[in-house]
């Protein structure tokens, strides 16, 4: 498949596909093995087949199958140095690594991939700007902040692939402790729904093809209650507005 498809969003895990004429790429694992096979036989992708699995952080959520496909299917991994270390201590396969640098862009199988900081509870979080000749993707979840930088690589993008991960009012009023609230509404944490919105609405621009809402909390929000903040805030002016699910693949899009 030349594409973009979101094969798994959310905290019981991540996973990505995006391929092109000469490259097959997972942007997290955080989903089985198996459970990535059976995903990518939906969309005509053999697992075999993958190039490499692009690494944001080394969350659970976004690493559990990179055990069995470094193992058995032998695909590198891209990471930066101190997610890589994390990876070590973690994973019980060592990894044939591709290191990067944050900040820093790198080609691999005819993609430009610019890995750029954001605030997350781990060693060095990255989200990813892809481009594919003149065809732009920015991937951002798991940033407990907006910030500028944030902001600046995600303009002109052709695809968004964003996080609106909760709605404070049920964060605060769900039955989890008090110290996970703290570290969800937090600024190393996830970003909501209104703080999504305002960040689309700010990189908003008239050739923007598609925009995935992604690590929706299944607890602390829901699909319909996304939509509507990011419509209601840019006056529904996007060509294509989805959720990326957690338990089946999102809707494609063909390149």
């Amino acid at each position: 498949m030349k594409g973009f498809c979101p094969l798994a969003s959310g905290s019981k895990g991540n996973c990505l596909y995006l391929g092109t004429e000469k490259t097959k790429l997972l942007i997290d694992a955080g989903i089985s093995g198996r459970a990535i096979k059976e995903r990518l036989s939906e969309i005509d992708v053999a697992i075999e087949d993958i190039d490499a699995i692009l690494i944001s952080h080394e969350h659970t959520d976004h690493i559990r199958g990179v055990d069995l496909l470094a193992k058995k299917y032998n695909i590198p991994v891209l990471t930066n140095a101190e997610t890589a270390k994390a990876l070590h201590s973690l994973l019980k396969t060592e990894p044939k690594f591709k290191i990067f640098s944050t900040g820093e862009t790198f080609e691999f199988g005819g993609l430009e991939i610019h890995p750029f900081s954001v605030q997350h509870d781990t060693l060095d979080p990255v989200a990813f700007t892809i481009q594919i000749g003149d065809f732009k993707v920015g991937i951002c979840t798991d940033l407990g902040f907006v910030t500028t930088l944030v902001k600046a690589h995600l303009r002109e993008c052709d695809i968004l692939y964003i996080e609106s991960n909760h709605e404070p009012s049920m964060v605060h009023a769900s039955p989890r402790p008090m110290v996970y609230k703290q570290r969800v509404l937090g600024r190393q944490g996830h970003i909501s729904n209104e703080m999504c919105a305002k960040l689309i609405s700010e990189i908003y621009h008239e050739d923007l093809q598609r925009v995935y809402l992604a690590h929706l909390s299944g607890e602390c929000n829901n699909p319909d209650l996304a939509l509507k903040r990011v419509q209601d805030e840019v006056q529904n002016k996007l060509q294509s507005l989805c959720i990326a699910y957690q338990d089946q693949i999102s809707e494609p899009f063909f390149f």
